[in-house]
C-alpha cells in the first residue's frame, strides 16, 4: 500500500476520533505493563509515546506538580533554562529513564535560540582555518557538525531542509578558490553530504539569484559557487524539543524562575532550587540530585546563585539580524558575502516570505531584552549593497533583532588568549553542572555532554545510553513533504461566499503548507480542530460579521499577536455596534444577547488554545511582533472586565 493511502487513512481516522470528543483530543498513550513495572519506558516505548499521533502534552499544572518534591524523593536532574541546549538535555535525560525538570524564566526559545540566522551549520569555514592552519582540532569540528547537522534534519524533517547558498565572485581566482574549496568540503562531507557544489556562469547566477548584480567593486561577476547547508525554524524546533521531553517523562515549565539553591546544611552540597511561578507569583521548592545550568548568556548569574564571586565564564557577543521584503532573494536560494570590510561573513537568506539578512560579531552586555543598534543595521545594508542590482534602502528594514550569544570561556583554563566557539562543561560547584558555549548545530552532542557529566557527578542510574542521535522529534515521524496535498484533500475551510453565507471551501495549498512544516504529522489534529471551530464560529455568530484576517490559515495556528489582533476585531465591533448608535431599548437588548454569543465564543477559543498550549509555538516569527501568552491572557481578561461592567452600567441606566 502507497505511503499516500496510509497517510489519507490516518487523516480520517483522526478526523472521526477528534469529531467524536467534541474537538478535544484528549487521549493519553498507553505504557505496557513492564514499563510500569521497570518503573520507567523502555526505548520502543518511549520511541512509541513520542510518535503517537493522539499523545497530549501533559497540562501546565501537571508540570508543576511533578516539579515539586521533597528531600526523599528528589528529581534525577533540574534543568535551568529552556533554550536550545536547555531542552536537549531534558529530553536526553528523560530517553535514559532518569526523572528530569525543566525551568525557564520566560518562554521556551525567548532569547538566543530564537535569534539565530536560522541555519545549521555544516562546519565549512571550520575546514578553510583547517587547511591553512594544518589545525587538526578544527578538521574535527568539521566532521563533528557534518554529523549533527546530518542528525538535526533527520529528526525533524519537517522544521528543516536543505538551502542552496550562492557565493559570487567577480574575478577568475575566486572562482577557483571557492571551487576547490566546497569541492574539498563535498569529499569531507562523504555521506553526510546534503548535495553536491557547483559552479553556475554569470549568466546562470542571474537566472537563478534575478537581484545578483552583475557587476561589483568595478568587476564583472565571473559566476557563482553554490553549497548547500541547513535551514530550519529555531523557534519551533526548540518548542519541539521541550514537547517532546515533556511526552518523554520531563516536567517543563515556561515563566518559572529560580530564585535561589537550596543547599545541604552539612556539605553545601546543591540539592535544588527554590522557584517561582511568574504567572502566579508563588513559589516552590524543587529538589534534584544534579542541577544542570543551562542558562545560555545569563549562566553566570545562575552560578553567582551557587557561588557570587564565581569568575564570569561568558564573553557576550551580539549577532543583529534584519528582515527585508521578499523581493530581495528568490524563494529557495541564499546568498553569502564571503569578506565584509571587517573579516566577516554575512548571509542573505529567504525566510518565511521575507528576507533575513546579518549577521554582526561585537562584543555586548548581557540583557533580557537586546536591541539592535543603528550601525550594525547600517552594516548589514552596506555589506550586501555591493552584491545586488537593487536600491538597498533603510527604509526596507522591516524589523530587526538582536541575539546575545554566549561564547564560551573555561574557567579552569590557565588562560583565555582564544574564545572557542565550541561548548564548555563544567563543575565548580558541588551539585551545578554548567554547560555553555557552542551554536545552535551541536545542540544535541552538548546536551549530551551534560548529561553525560551529570551522571557522574549525582552518580544517577540511567536505564540506558543516549538515544538522541536517531530519534525523531514530535510531529517528525512519518511526516512527508507531501503531506499538504493530503491536508488540502481531506480538510476544508469556512469561507464568506459573494451573497454573505458561510460555507465550506476548499483549504488553500498556502494554508496546508503553513500547517505541514509548522506542525509535521500533528498538522492533522490543528487541521481538525480549526475546521470544527469555524463551524462553532458560523453556528455562535450567526447574526455578527463573520471576522477574518487577511492570509489567516487556521484559528490555531495563529500567532499570539495574532491571536490579539483577532480578539481585537471582535471588541471592536462590538463596541461599535453598542456605543456608536442608540435606537430604542429593544435594540439594544438585542446585542446584549450578541455580546453574550461573543463572550461565549471567545471564553470557548481561551479554553480550546489551552488545550493543545502544549503544541502551539507561543514564538512570533519576528522579533518585533513578539507577544507572550501571558500577554494574551492578561488582555483577555482586560477586555472581559471592561466590557462586563461597561455593560453592566448600560443595563442599569437600561432599567
Amino acid at each position: 500500500m502507497s505511503a499516500s493511502a496510509t497517510r489519507l487513512r490516518r487523516l480520517a481516522s483522526v478526523a472521526v476520533a477528534v469529531t467524536a470528543c467534541g474537538g478535544a483530543v484528549l487521549l493519553t498513550p498507553s505504557v505496557s505493563s513492564n514499563d510500569r513495572a521497570s518503573g520507567h519506558p523502555t526505548v520502543e516505548s518511549l520511541r512509541q509515546i513520542i510518535n503517537d499521533p493522539s499523545a497530549v502534552v501533559p497540562s501546565r499544572t501537571l508540570q508543576e506538580s511533578a516539579l515539586i518534591g521533597t528531600k526523599s524523593g528528589p528529581l534525577d536532574i533540574l534543568v535551568v533554562g529552556g533554550g536550545a541546549t536547555g531542552c536537549g538535555v531534558a529530553l536526553d535525560a528523560a530517553t535514559r529513564g532518569l526523572r528530569v525538570g525543566l525551568v525557564e524564566r520566560e518562554d521556551f526559545s525567548s532569547g538566543t535560540s530564537s535569534r539565530s540566522t536560522k541555519l545549521i551549520h555544516g562546519g565549512v569555514r571550520y575546514l578553510e582555518k583547517a587547511v591553512f592552519g594544518l589545525d587538526y582540532g578544527q578538521l574535527k569540528l568539521v566532521f563533528h557538525a557534518l554529523e549533527e547537522r546530518k542528525q538535526v534534519i533527520e529528526n525533524a524533517p519537517h522544521l528543516c531542509h536543505a538551502l542552496p547558498c550562492m557565493t559570487p565572485c567577480f574575478d577568475w581566482f575566486e572562482v577557483v578558490y571557492y571551487w576547490m574549496g566546497l569541492k574539498m568540503y563535498d569529499l569531507v562531507a562523504g555521506r553526510r553530504l546534503l548535495h553536491f557544489s557547483r559552479y553556475y556562469s554569470a549568466q546562470e547566477s542571474v537566472e537563478l539569484f534575478p537581484t545578483l548584480a552583475s557587476k561589483g567593486k568595478g568587476k564583472s561577476l565571473r559566476g557563482t559557487v553554490v553549497y548547500y547547508d541547513g535551514q530550519m525554524n529555531d523557534s519551533r524546533l526548540n518548542v519541539g524539543l521541550a514537547c517532546t521531553a515533556a511526552l518523554a517523562g520531563a516536567a517543563v515549565l515556561n515563566h518559572a524562575e529560580v530564585v535561589s539553591f537550596l543547599k545541604d546544611e552539612g556539605t553545601q552540597q546543591i540539592i535544588g532550587a527554590r522557584i517561582r511561578d511568574n504567572l502566579s507569583g508563588q513559589e516552590f521548592d524543587a529538589y534534584a540530585k544534579v542541577v544542570v545550568n543551562a542558562a545560555g548568556p545569563f549562566c553566570d548569574s545562575v552560578r553567582k546563585m551557587a557561588n557570587k564571586d564565581a569568575l564570569p565564564m561568558i564573553c557576550p557577543s551580539s549577532g543583529v539580524h534584519i528582515v527585508l521584503p521578499d523581493y530581495y532573494s528568490p524563494d529557495g536560494m541564499g546568498l553569502i558575502v564571503p569578506k565584509t570590510k571587517d573579516g566577516r561573513v554575512v548571509f542573505m537568506l529567504p525566510w518565511l516570505g521575507r528576507t533575513i539578512a546579518g549577521t554582526t560579531d561585537s562584543s555586548t552586555s548581557i540583557t533580557p531584552l537586546p536591541e539592535p543598534n543603528e550601525n550594525e543595521i547600517q552594516f548589514i545594508l552596506d555589506a550586501i549593497c555591493d552584491y545586488l542590482n537593487v536600491k538597498v534602502r533603510r527604509t526596507d528594514v522591516l524589523s530587526a533583532w538582536s541575539g546575545i550569544r554566549p561564547l564560551a570561556v573555561d574557567p579552569n583554563a590557565k588562560n583565555t588568549e582564544s574564545i572557542s566557539r565550541d561548548h564548555v562543561v563544567s563543575e565548580e560547584y558541588p551539585g551545578l553542572v554548567t554547560i555553555t558555549g557552542g551554536k545552535w548545530t551541536t545542540y544535541r552532542s552538548m546536551a549530551e555532554d551534560a548529561v553525560n557529566a551529570a551522571i557522574k557527578s549525582g552518580k544517577l542510574s540511567p536505564s540506558n545510553e543516549c538515544i538522541t542521535s536517531n530519534l525523531r522529534l514530535i510531529g517528525g515521524d512519518g511526516w512527508e513533504p507531501s503531506l499538504f496535498t493530503a491536508l488540502a484533500q481531506q480538510y476544508v475551510r469556512m469561507k464568506k461566499s459573494d451573497g454573505g453565507k458561510v460555507v465550506p471551501g476548499v483549504m488553500d495549498t498556502a494554508a496546508a503548507k503553513h500547517l505541514s512544516h509548522a506542525y509535521g504529522t500533528l498538522a492533522e489534529r490543528v487541521a481538525t480542530i480549526a475546521q470544527r471551530l469555524h463551524t462553532v464560529l458560523e453556528m455562535s455568530t450567526a447574526n455578527l460579521p463573520l471576522i477574518s484576517l487577511p492570509g489567516d490559515l487556521a484559528l490555531l495556528s495563529l500567532t499570539p499577536m495574532q491571536q490579539a489582533m483577532r480578539c481585537h476585531a471582535l471588541s471592536k465591533y462590538l463596541l461599535q455596534s453598542t456605543i456608536g448608535t442608540s435606537q430604542g431599548r429593544r435594540k439594544k437588548c438585542r446585542r446584549l444577547k450578541n455580546f453574550w454569543k461573543l463572550s461565549s465564543l471567545l471564553r470557548m477559543h481561551i479554553s480550546m488554545m489551552g488545550s493543545i498550549s502544549s503544541l502551539e509555538m507561543n514564538q512570533s516569527d519576528f522579533r518585533s511582533l513578539r507577544v507572550s501568552d501571558f500577554q494574551c491572557v492578561v488582555f483577555f481578561s482586560c477586555l472581559y472586565t471592561g466590557a462586563y461592567i461597561y455593560f453592566f452600567i448600560q443595563q442599569t441606566k437600561w432599567d
